[in-house]
């Protein structure tokens, strides 16, 4: 959905809550020409006991560490983002909501290093459904193989969650739109399976999970850790540093993603292969369910900052 399409209001920028259209940066912004930014998505939820944020004090964690190799030194306290953060929910009157805090170089001059320049600090948050489809948490997803491979940790931080980097989601999404599918599926740099653009992928086999390894040149990611944490407390076996091969994914019995704006979305083709019947499994199905029982009852009330 298009944002002209939504019916917005403000967005708190560098300690102020501005309205929507007036949230603007220069031109000549550092992380507009180098991509030296780094952000999160999060989601609120509308639980049983009332609006909450899923696991914000983590996705804090991430925002900061995420700047470490780039310097970014954030100008604000956790509490301070915290505190926006509700009020700008509150504001909103958002019950569910997908919310990107961002911070990332400013403007005063555009040479590599960005040396004196400041860094801006901005929240948005607007209604945000499933990312990739309603129907695609019951019927799955047909994902392809992308060309375009995962860049590897040494040149890239792999594990902070930066701006320029998603460039390489961004052309694999695309290619595999442009062919058809609803999403891709990228490989590492030696060739094994790494995530999809904006999700970690998770394969049963054999009534045990697997999930690429942080090794293999993929993100933390909150969901991911969530997802891990659900399947061990339903009785599942998870290889959380599991090395999967390209041919692994044709001949597993499910497949599906997680994230934070994919949720648990199952994986019914990959290169037009059928995985397992097709369609969602019993186990993906399972892990599905209770996650979106979490973020329905708000429980474990430690994984929710309420707006309350």
């Amino acid at each position: 959905m298009s944002f002209d399409d939504m019916d917005v209001g403000t967005i708190w920028l560098d300690g102020e809550f501005v309205d929507w259209a007036d949230a603007q940066v220069h031109v000549l912004s550092h992380g507009l020409h180098y991509g030296t930014g780094v952000f999160e998505g999060v989601r609120c939820y509308d639980t049983d006991r009332g609006p909450a944020i899923f696991r914000w004090g983590d996705h804090l964690d991430r925002l900061y560490a995420s700047g470490a190799p780039y310097e970014i030194e954030i100008p604000y306290e956790r509490e301070e983002l915290t505190d926006a953060t509700l009020e700008l929910l509150d504001r909103e009157d958002l019950d569910s909501a997908y919310i990107r805090p961002i911070a990332f170089y400013g403007y005063d001059m555009l040479g590599l290093n960005p040396g004196d320049c400041p860094v801006t600090t901005a929240i948005a948050a607007w209604p945000w459904g499933a990312y990739l489809g309603e129907e695609a948490l019951e019927v799955g997803v047909d994902v392809s193989i992308s060309s375009w491979r995962k860049y590897k940790s040494d040149q890239i931080p792999t594990n902070a969650k930066t701006t320029g980097p998603y460039v390489n989601s961004v052309l694999a999404n695309l290619e595999a739109t442009r062919d058809g599918y609803d999403e891709a599926l990228l490989l590492n740099a030696d060739g094994q399976v790494a995530e999809g653009p904006g999700e970690n992928l998770f394969l049963v086999r054999d009534g045990e999970i697997h999930t690429p390894g942080l090794a293999e040149s993929n993100l933390d990611g909150i969901t991911r850790r969530s997802v891990i944490e659900v399947a061990e407390n339903l009785g599942y076996t998870v290889h959380d540093d599991a090395t999967v091969s390209r041919g692994e994914l044709y001949t597993a019995d499910e497949l599906f993603f997680s994230g934070t704006a994919a949720e648990v979305t199952p994986i019914a083709t990959v290169d037009d292969t059928p995985i397992g019947s097709g369609s969602k499994g019993p186990i993906t199905d399972e892990i599905q369910q209770r996650f979106f029982e979490i973020v329905e009852t708000g429980e474990p009330a430690e994984w929710f900052t309420y707006l309350e």
